[in-house]
């Protein structure tokens, strides 16, 4: 692991990993915040006794869009842990396919990627595995 991070240090400089540490933890807080605001949502929306059927419809169509909503945020923070995990285990700002750096403006962009972008296309085309040998 030490050998990860000396690495890493000679490509990121340690304010850098830094900033990306703060925007993660702090999109990390508001992502939790967002999946217990629509989890509760979702609570009260099921509590809703509505009698009409098209009232029942709506309050359907809502319990599925918050579980939908609640879905993409839980992936989402997910991914910004494990980018948090990286940092830790000094492996940030490497490819987990091809182990290649992956840009800076990537990681500036979405610093929650795991891939580079030649890796992240092919995956996007079924051509990428998860896991690396």
């Amino acid at each position: 692991m030490t050998a990860k991070i000396e690495s890493l240090s000679k490509t990121m400089d340690k304010k850098k990993l830094d900033q990306f540490k703060k925007k993660l933890e702090e999109r990390q807080q508001a992502l939790r915040k967002a999946v217990s605001r629509t989890e509760e949502d979702g609570r009260i929306a099921d509590q809703d006794s509505a009698q009409d059927i098209a009232d029942r419809a709506a309050n359907s169509y809502t319990k599925e869009f918050l579980f939908s909503q609640s879905n993409n945020e839980r992936q989402l923070l997910q991914l910004v842990e494990n980018s948090l995990s990286r940092i830790r285990e000094g492996s940030f700002g490497e490819c987990e396919s091809c182990g290649n750096e992956i840009n800076a403006k990537r990681l500036e962009a979405v610093p929650w990627t795991r891939y580079c972008i030649e890796c992240q296309e092919k995956k996007e085309k079924g051509q990428l595995e998860e896991a690396r040998d």
